[in-house]
This record gives structure tokens, C-alpha cells and sequence, in this order.
């Protein structure tokens, strides 16, 4: 059966298929390069830099010479908008499909899935076939079919290059109808192979709108690497008042903990006793996870204040909160709070070795060299526990660099500082067993699913422990204290069912970041969730 164009019925559904898929990969690439061409200061520095596989050097290469980084940013970007913009409208079409398999090569052969586990720039499990190979197969198969011709501009640039279409050319007498007839074709085929143009302004809004939701927290209070949080400290050192502080010394909060309905128990981390509730720092220090809420990083900064901070600690101290965990960038506040004798409480400091400043793209070994002295800075300061910062702990396992990770460990036990190690993939901690890495403690994101965002379909900083189930199941398994933290999600979960999963989970701790008004509420809802617990499978490790 023929179709009166001349092309058959199954050759056209084929056809129409293959444009569909032809303008779904041109849609991908396109968006791609809007969102690159809409962040002026987005760099594939982070992603050049984190490459594995038989061509890591060359990729990292390029991102250490400033040049040549500049000039694959300018070529990675435009390269996407030309190759989806071809591919979208089916432009040069043949040529888009060539260029579009080389680019995608070379994102494959950046990151080759072949023995290493899902990492920062791939947001599945992958072995040899990923998301990249399959779109190079895709352009490889489009090849063979002519799609630009048959719904795209250059279908369109066929109809204005062949030689007017004349009934005459058949035998037939060219008369008034049968040239309005020929003119009336042409125009359907114009419209046809314009056809995509409509779709086109759906991605330029799609990546418009996407920029503009970019809240002022991911762009502002991103990582104490990235010198945001640093900034915070500073502007929380000079702006002090004086005459609260002077208010604070010696301050007995004996009417807030009236309300306390016991004392929190405790437990040892190394040779360092701790309570089983811990004041988590990212408030503290101006890291908190806002979402897309604009108004919350001018609110952290205006509310804590060093005399407000110093309340905080003070109050929790006085509540039997003792430890707090947290960046040391925040040393120099520390060392005035115990050099000015406003309370004594621990100090466990994270150890991050990670490069935010291209956080877009995500973060990249820092100087090794730079990364020990922070790590010194925070021991020599005061820190009486450190632990490899989660993060840090996923990167440097995950390009298979834990000889870092076991200096840094050394450092820290050369000076009598229990040592942990911290995560937010079971994978990392898994590694690490096999490895044969000794810690005196674990850190581990826990939290349930039970919040509307943790259904998203793809990755997002609302989520921070990927698979919980899979989690408890391992630290089950490990005979070292565990402290929890995302405990609550970073404010997604409420504290009574938060507290309560995790202790029965096996936590022996949980690292909670508090506001110093929910201080008293959130010890008491830990000595309930301790008081409650009726079935838990790990033993208690602390």
C-alpha cells in the first residue's frame, strides 16, 4: 500500500518516529546549553577535574590551564545549543547528528562507567551503557533516516532549492486550479516542516523559568569551602554587641530547663564522652538548607548573632546537650566562647577537603596541603574530635583515593583526637570497611521518605540518606558508634518521628542542628524516643 506522496505507510510511521526521537535528544542538548549560556559564571572546571578513566589526565589538564578551560566552556556550551538547536528544528541535520556523537563521546569517555560506583556527575548505576552511550546510539541509528527532510528546516530548504512543481511535468495541462492546487501543497509543506519551531520557545521558558527559581540560598550559603560561610563568621566576629555578651557570662537558664523531663544519657565516641544528642553546627555557622525559600539566608544571618550563638550554646549545654559538631571555620567563635569562659561544651570538627568554588558543577579535590592545615587549624584551636566530612569521605572513595583520607585520619590520632568517618552513601562506608579503614566512630545520614520532595524522580539537596533501608541494614553490621545526622531531613521531618526511627534504626547518636528556642523541646523528645524504644535490632555501641 502507497501513500499518494509516494512514501509507504509503514516507511512514514517509521519516519515519524524517528523525528519524535531525533527532537527529544535535540530538546535534551538544547536545554543543556541554555542553563550553561544562563549561569555567566558556570565553569566544567569540577567536572573535568573529578574525570575518571584512561583519560582522566588529559581532562584534568584542561581544567588546570585557565585557556584552555576557558576555551571548553565556550565550546561545551555553544556546542550544546548549536547541536540542539539543530537537532530540534532539524537543521544541518546530518551534520548536528555527527557533532552531537562526538560531544557525547566525549562526556562519555570523562566519566566511562565501567567499575566505579554512581558518582556526583551521574545520577544512576551504570555499567558500560549509560544515559550518554545510549544518546550517541540514538544519533548513530538517525543517521540512516532522513528526518531533517521529512519534518524539519531542511525539508524546507528541499522545497525552496527543487524547481517549482508543475502538473505539467505529468502531461497534464497547467491551468488556474491546478497551479492553486501545486500552491496549496507547498504551503502544507512549509507548515510541516516548521513544525517544531512552536515546541522551541517551551524549552527557552522551561530553562528561563528554571534560572530564576535558583534561590538566593544556592547561590549565597553554599559550603564554608565556597567562602560564604566563612564570610558569615567574620560578619558574625565584628558585629558582636559587646554589651549582650557581657550580659551572658555566668547566665543560668534555670527557667528553660524546668521544663526538661530528665537528663540525656550519654556515651563514648573513642576515648570521649559525649551525649546522646548532639547540637549539629550548620545553623550556627550560617550552612543551612533553605530550599527555594529567598528569605531564609538574610534571617539566619540577622538572627544569630555571637550572642546569640553563645545563648544557643550555653542553653545547650545547660540541657545536657555537650558536644557540637560542626565546621571548623567556626574556631575563632569557639575559642572566644571558651577562652571567655561562657561554657565548656566539646567540639567534634568536621574535616572537608573538597573545592566548592565552581558549585555548580560540584566540588573538586582541594590542595592536599591546603586541606591539612585546615585540618591542624581545627586541632590546634581546640577541637577535641574530628571526623571526615561526609561529603569529602563520598568524593575521595569514590575516585578511589583513601590514602588521603588515612593521613588526614593519622593527623588527627598523632594528636589524640577519636576519629570518625562520615557519609552520606552506605556505598562509602561499605568501601571503607573493605578497605580496612579503622575509625572510632561513623557518621551516616538517616531519615525516612516520608516528605513530599523525597519523591522527586532525580537528585536533589532535599535529599541526603538515598536509600535508608539499605542503611540500617549495613551499619547493623559495624561494631563502632554511629551518629546520625539529616536526622530530620534538614527540617522536612518533625523531630517526634524523626528521633524515635533513628534510635530504633541503631543510631547511637544523633547530630541535630537547633535554634536555641527548640533546644529544651528536642532533648525532651529524645529522652522520650530513648524511653520508647521497644525493638532494635543493632546493639547499642556507646
Amino acid at each position: 500500500m502507497e501513500h499518494p506522496t509516494g512514501i509507504k505507510i509503514q516507511q512514514k510511521s517509521t519516519l515519524i518516529v524517528m523525528t519524535i526521537l531525533r527532537v527529544a535528544i535535540g530538546w535534551h542538548l538544547l536545554y543543556e546549553g541554555l542553563m550553561k549560556l544562563f549561569y555567566p559564571d558556570w565553569s566544567a572546571a569540577g567536572y573535568l577535574q573529578s574525570a575518571t578513566g584512561p583519560l582522566a589526565g588529559l581532562f584534568q589538564a584542561l581544567a588546570e590551564n585557565p585557556t584552555l578551560l576557558a576555551l571548553v566552556n565556550v565550546l561545551n556550551t555553544w556546542g550544546l545549543l548549536l547541536i540542539g538547536l539543530g537537532l530540534f528544528l532539524g537543521l544541518f541535520t546530518r551534520i548536528s547528528q555527527v557533532a552531537g556523537m562526538v560531544l557525547l563521546l566525549l562526556y562519555y569517555l570523562s566519566h566511562p562507567p565501567l567499575f566505579t560506583e554512581p558518582g556526583f556527575f551521574r545520577e544512576g548505576s551504570y555499567f558500560i551503557i549509560s544515559k550518554d552511550l545510549l544518546e550517541i546510539l540514538a544519533l548513530f541509528v538517525l543517521m540512516f533516516f532522513p528526518t531533517g527532510k521529512f519534518l524539519g528546516l531542511d525539508g524546507l530548504l528541499h522545497v525552496f532549492a527543487r524547481k517549482p512543481m508543475h502538473l505539467m511535468d505529468h502531461g497534464q495541462p497547467d491551468t488556474e486550479d491546478t497551479k492553486a492546487n501545486v500552491q496549496q501543497i507547498q504551503r502544507r509543506e512549509v507548515l510541516k516542516h516548521l513544525a517544531t519551531i512552536p515546541f522551541l520557545g517551551a524549552v527557552v521558558y522551561g530553562a528561563i523559568r528554571k534560572t530564576r527559581m535558583s534561590s538566593l540560598e544556592e547561590k549565597n550559603l553554599v559550603d564554608s569551602s565556597s567562602g560564604a560561610t566563612k564570610r558569615f563568621v567574620q560578619q558574625i566576629m565584628a558585629g558582636s554587641n559587646s554589651t549582650s555578651l557581657e550580659d551572658l557570662k555566668g547566665k543560668q537558664f534555670t527557667e528553660e530547663t524546668s521544663l526538661l523531663k530528665g537528663k540525656l544519657p550519654t556515651g563514648m565516641l573513642g576515648n570521649m564522652e559525649s551525649s546522646k544528642l548532639i547540637l549539629g553546627g550548620n545553623l550556627l555557622s550560617g550552612y543551612v538548607h533553605s530550599r527555594d525559600l529567598i528569605y531564609v539566608s538574610s534571617l539566619v544571618q540577622n538572627y544569630h548573632q555571637k550572642d546569640r550563638i553563645f545563648r544557643t550554646l550555653m542553653l545547650s549545654e545547660q540541657s545536657g546537650v555537650d558536644t557540637l559538631l560542626s565546621n571548623p571555620v567556626v574556631m575563632p567563635l569557639m575559642e572566644e566562647y571558651w577562652k571567655e569562659g561562657y561554657g565548656k561544651i566539646k567540639f567534634i570538627s568536621d574535616m572537608a577537603g573538597l573545592d566548592y568554588s565552581d558549585w555548580k558543577n560540584g566540588p573538586k579535590a582541594m590542595d592536599f596541603e591546603a586541606y591539612q592545615d585546615i585540618v591542624k587549624g581545627a586541632i590546634d584551636s581546640g577541637a577535641t574530635a574530628g571526623y571526615i566530612q561526609g561529603e569529602t569521605a563520598d568524593f575521595y572513595i569514590e575516585n578511589r583515593q583513601p590514602e588521603k583520607l588515612v593521613k588526614v585520619m593519622d593527623l588527627m590520632r598523632q594528636n589524640g583526637l577519636p576519629v570518625g568517618i562520615g557519609a552520606h552513601k552506605i556505598e562509602t562506608i561499605k568501601q571503607c570497611v573493605e578497605l580496612g579503614l579503622e575509625c572510632d566512630f561513623w557518621m551516616k545520614t538517616l531519615h525516612t521518605h516520608d516528605y513530599w520532595s523525597a519523591k522527586h524522580p532525580t537528585w536533589h539537596d532535599n535529599m541526603y540518606c538515598y536509600d535508608p533501608g539499605e542503611t540500617i541494614k549495613f551499619m547493623e553490621s559495624l561494631d563502632k558508634p554511629w551518629i546520625a545526622f539529616k536526622t530530620l531531613a534538614a527540617g522536612a521531618l518533625k523531630p517526634e518521628e524523626a528521633f524515635q526511627y533513628a534510635f530504633k534504626s541503631g543510631a547511637d547518636f544523633l547530630c541535630v542542628g537547633m535554634y536555641d528556642f527548640q533546644i529544651i523541646d528536642d532533648v525532651n523528645i529524645a529522652l522520650n524516643a530513648l524511653e520508647n524504644i521497644q525493638e532494635r535490632n543493632r546493639p547499642w555501641r556507646a
